[in-house]
């Protein structure tokens, strides 16, 4: 299916050097992608939801989310998503440092569409922002982009 509007992703990372990777992987795409960053769990819902300094904020057609974040951590957000109605048609992708399987066994039932372990190492981090944009936006159909 030919994309005629940017892919809007919004990525839920504190790690600043985290983001920078995704933005600098996403610039190298064959995609124009529009990448909005929101640093904790709280942001994330407020932009999610249109609040606060967010109301103009566009809805993501795919979410990036850490689990381990400020404020509120991305149990606690990815759970939030999935049970309002408006929200839990989004594709969640955790990407997380954290491999522990109660973690991966909570966000699959907490109905997440999609875990990764987030490597440490550079190139392989830029290759896994590669292969999800491979993926969810040059193969996967997003409910958003049907029309």
């Amino acid at each position: 299916m030919k994309k005629t509007r940017p892919v809007n992703i919004l990525l839920i990372e504190d790690n600043p050097g985290d983001v920078r990777l995704a933005q600098e992987a996403f610039k190298e795409g064959n995609l124009e992608v529009h990448l909005d960053v929101v640093m904790d769990g709280l942001e994330a819902i407020n932009y999610l939801q249109k609040q606060g300094p967010y109301q103009e904020s566009i809805r993501p057609d795919l979410i990036l989310l850490d689990l381990n974040l400020p404020k509120k951590d991305g149990r606690e957000v990815l759970g939030e998503i999935k049970h309002d109605p408006k929200l839990r048609s989004i594709p969640v992708v955790i990407l997380t440092t954290s491999n522990a399987e109660q973690d991966v066994i909570h966000s699959y039932n907490l109905h997440v569409n999609c875990y990764i372990n987030k490597p440490v190492d550079f190139d392989k981090f830029f290759e896994i922002i590669k292969k999800i944009e491979d993926f969810w936006l040059n193969t996967a159909i997003l409910p958003t982009m049907i029309n």
